[in-house]
């Protein structure tokens, strides 16, 4: 038995379509839970994560998404407090090496090849809402619809309607900087998931 739900989407099983990422991956990271869920979490792109853990060994090893013990562990926590199972996925499906192996931002170019594998995704499990987790994520999305974003933290909660993708968008902090942006935000952390949880049911 998996340790996580494996309903992953391989849409390419050997893409190259950005050879920076292809030679620094050790797996692509695929979206990952049922295909018929409401709700679709996408992250950035996969970390390195940890190979010799036992469960949360990463994305870049388990070719799934949002399996890290930090960012994966926190943002299913936080759907599961809701009462949520959504499908997760990256808007980056490889891990961008950065220095001395760690995680870099992903670049627009590498955003932009992976929106294909985004946008099959949002066609096939048509959730009700995708909720984007950090700056990257949203953008993604926000530019395929030609949406401005002046500032990531002025979108948080912010529901917009995406009729391109044909589905509303609903950004979210990265779990990794939750905990510093929260209180900029004006909640602490139950606030913050009740309005999480407020904005979703009024949407569904």
């Amino acid at each position: 038995m998996p340790p996580f739900p494996d309903s992953r989407n391989v849409l390419t099983p050997n893409c190259s379509r950005c050879s920076e990422l292809a030679s620094c991956r050790n797996r692509i990271s695929w979206g990952t839970g049922t295909l018929d869920a409401d709700v679709m979490v996408v992250g950035e792109a996969p970390g390195y994560g940890n190979p010799d853990a036992e469960r949360w060994q990463g994305g870049n090893w388990t070719g799934m998404a949002y399996t890290t013990r930090t960012s994966g562990g926190k943002i299913r926590s936080l759907f599961a407090e809701l009462g949520y199972e959504p499908y997760f996925t990256n808007a980056v499906k490889c891990f961008p090496e950065g220095e001395a192996g760690s995680n870099r931002e992903p670049r627009e170019s590498e955003l932009e090849n992976c929106f294909f594998h985004l946008r099959t995704e949002i066609e096939q499990v048509n959730p009700d809402v995708v909720v984007p987790t950090g700056k990257h994520a949203t953008k993604a999305l926000f530019d395929f619809e030609s949406v401005r974003m002046d500032g990531f933290l002025d979108c948080v909660l912010a529901p917009v309607e995406c009729e391109r993708l044909g589905v509303t968008v609903v950004p979210l902090l990265h779990p990794s900087y939750d905990n510093i942006w929260i209180g900029r935000l004006g909640y602490d952390r139950a606030e913050y998931v009740a309005a999480i949880g407020d904005v979703l049911a009024e949407l569904r």
